[in-house]
């Protein structure tokens, strides 16, 4: 808008005398590449290219950070992707490795937990064990389950920002990354933890370190420590289980059967859930992202060459006149655009890299945190387009310059 009204306010107050005088020729001197000695670099044509776009460096700059600006538009349109491949991967194999999970009525003794172990399918059972609680850090405070694992769990493995697992501390506590942001604390500061269930013990823990989780808050101890918090003895509240895939609908089905059991998670119907839910939206969404980033960097690219044909009419006409060939005379403008190109696409990988991480901060919260991933896939896909946008906007342009009315051009110019 702002472009179009000083257009406009430059012509109304262009006196008419002006106005129909011929355009000025051009101030021709030798080019930064020609005096730097890279003359003998170019051919006839790649030195007109240079000078041209030398001699309007504005309207290179302009073009190249248009191009840059749809490369951008389809890396932030496109990266989610590989985010949700990567929360995937992360969140059910990664950590979450169980096969099934197993939350009991009541809490369980050890010989509920090697009842579990013994069934048929069960691999390797893991204990947990769960109690809800209020951590207070400060003037803030969150209610929030603690959970507790063996001291190196195996199956409902914790880790950090690398990916390393982490061991629960003997004593301490153990956030996760969005929990800690909530109380604003980090690794050796102190929290209270005021237990909701039981005796409902409060006592004061140090926080040994940061866990990394993308989906939820969580509080972890070792499960010795919570049970000895807790006042109780060896006690679990379920297990994660490890089992043979043969096996594991005759062993689903009886654990669904047996009383003390409350619940069954399995994880390949939480992982078709999520599928079907988040991913699906998520993906639904970059589809219309992509779709609609695609027409813009066509777009871009198809009035970018457009303007440099209806601007370079009347030069490229005379060269013809002169005796250029249609092929030499489609170089100059090709050969413009694939330099603007060129330029546009690590400039623009830089900027979609920036606002993707932009879109990731803003999208993370408490509960839900989106990791920046851009996959070498998706870098790959906005330089594919922006390149076919140039070769078809080119064939476009070159169609143009081959049906040039010479004598019609020269005399509008004339």
């Amino acid at each position: 808008a702002a472009g179009t009204i000083g257009a406009v306010r430059s012509a109304a107050t262009l006196p008419p005398a002006q106005a129909m005088r011929p355009e000025a020729p051009p101030d021709y001197r030798a080019t930064l590449s020609e005096r730097i000695g890279l003359r003998h670099l170019f051919g006839p044509a790649g030195r007109m290219v240079v000078r041209h776009l030398e001699r309007r460096p504005l309207r290179a700059v302009l073009s190249t950070l248009g191009m840059s600006l749809a490369v951008a538009v389809l890396i932030v349109g496109s990266f989610m992707t590989g985010a949700i491949h990567y929360l995937v991967d992360f969140m059910f194999f990664t950590t979450q490795r169980q096969d099934m999970t197993v939350a009991l009525v009541e809490p369980g003794t050890p010989g509920t937990m090697h009842a579990i172990a013994q069934l048929p399918g069960v691999i390797s059972a893991e204990p947990f064990r769960a109690v809800p609680a209020r951590l207070r850090a400060g003037g803030r405070s969150r209610l929030q389950g603690v959970m507790g694992l063996p001291a190196q769990p195996r199956l409902n493995r914790v880790v950090d920002a690398d990916e390393h697992p982490v061991a629960m501390p003997p004593d301490g506590l153990l956030l996760s990354d969005g929990l800690a942001r909530a109380l604003d604390v980090g690794a050796g500061d102190r929290v209270i933890v005021e237990v909701l269930d039981g005796r409902r013990p409060t006592v004061e823990l140090t926080v040994t370190g940061i866990a990394q989780t993308y989906a939820g808050t969580a509080a972890y101890m070792d499960i010795v420590a919570l049970n000895r918090l807790m006042r109780e003895g060896p006690v679990v509240s379920g297990a994660a289980l490890d089992v043979d895939p043969r096996l594991a609908a005759a062993l689903y089905h009886t654990l669904k059967q047996t009383p003390a059991v409350a619940s069954v998670t399995l994880k390949r119907a939480a992982l078709d859930s999520f599928n079907e839910t988040l991913a699906e939206n998520l993906l639904r969404m970059r589809l219309f992202n992509v779709v609609f980033a695609v027409i813009i960097a066509f777009g871009v690219v198809y009035n970018s060459a457009r303007i440099s044909l209806a601007e370079r009419a009347h030069e490229l006409a005379t060269m013809r006149v002169l005796g250029f060939t249609r092929a030499e005379v489609s170089s100059v403008l090709l050969g413009e655009l694939a330099v603007l190109t060129i330029l546009a696409i690590p400039v623009g990988m830089v900027l979609g890299s920036g606002l993707a991480r932009l879109v990731t901060t803003l999208m993370s919260g408490e509960n839900i945190s989106m990791p920046f991933i851009i996959s070498p896939g998706t870098y790959a896909f906005a330089g594919i387009v922006i390149i076919l946008a140039a070769l078809v906007s080119g064939l476009v342009v070159r169609r143009g310059v081959d049906h040039l009315d010479l004598v019609e051009v020269l005399k509008t110019k004339g």
